[in-house]
């Protein structure tokens, strides 16, 4: 019985490959090189038109292209907002910025240490995490005590990193629109991707 079970596996494994091997997409397809333009932008712009091509960050003349801290708005906007404090850690690839107390010389007795966190590089609402620390001290600083206060200055910082962010992004499409001949931005539904 055993063996039956495994001669019928083997006979129907071996249907389905030579069923398979008579599939279209297997066979490699004659192209010839009259369908293709010569000139490398008229063929992207036809793999673009056609549906078969994609562009990332939109530029042509680049080779590959990295994502450096540099180019990320959101990023920028968040080191331009703290660059009054000193920071402890500043990691892109963790997606965290840390600053060092920070205290006005004419409060030295107290303190405030900031923590933001990266949820997405996206500019939106929900893509910061943002902690605030409060540390009070007493006149002979050996008494000091810490506080997270999330409230007033979290969204202060949120708003400001937000629209510095907005604004960084909006000269990087301004910078590469003369180089990119596509629409740049988020397809809206029923949106025809014409060019005014």
């Amino acid at each position: 019985m055993i063996n039956l079970k495994r001669q019928i596996i083997i006979l129907l494994s071996i249907s389905v490959l030579f069923s398979q091997s008579a599939c279209e997409a297997l066979k490699p397809k004659k192209v010839s090189a009259k369908d293709f333009p010569p000139d490398p932008r008229q063929r992207v712009e036809k793999n673009v038109n056609e549906g078969k091509g994609f562009r990332l960050m939109g530029n042509p003349n680049k080779g590959t292209n990295y994502e450096f801290a540099s180019s990320n708005p959101l990023w920028r906007a968040t080191l331009d907002t703290l660059d009054f404090m000193p920071l402890v850690s500043a990691n892109y690839s963790g997606g965290i910025v840390v600053t060092d107390w920070y205290s006005e010389n004419n409060s030295p007795n107290e303190s405030v240490k900031i923590s933001i966190r990266f949820l997405t590089n996206e500019i939106r609402s929900d893509a910061l995490d943002i902690n605030v620390f409060f540390k009070k001290c007493s006149t002979d600083s050996n008494n000091c005590s810490i506080s997270k206060d999330n409230s007033n200055l979290v969204a202060d910082l949120n708003l400001n990193i937000l629209k510095k962010a907005t604004k960084y992004q909006k000269e990087i499409i301004e910078r590469n629109k003369k180089e990119n001949p596509y629409i740049v931005g988020e397809q809206k539904q029923g949106d025809s991707r014409s060019k005014d």
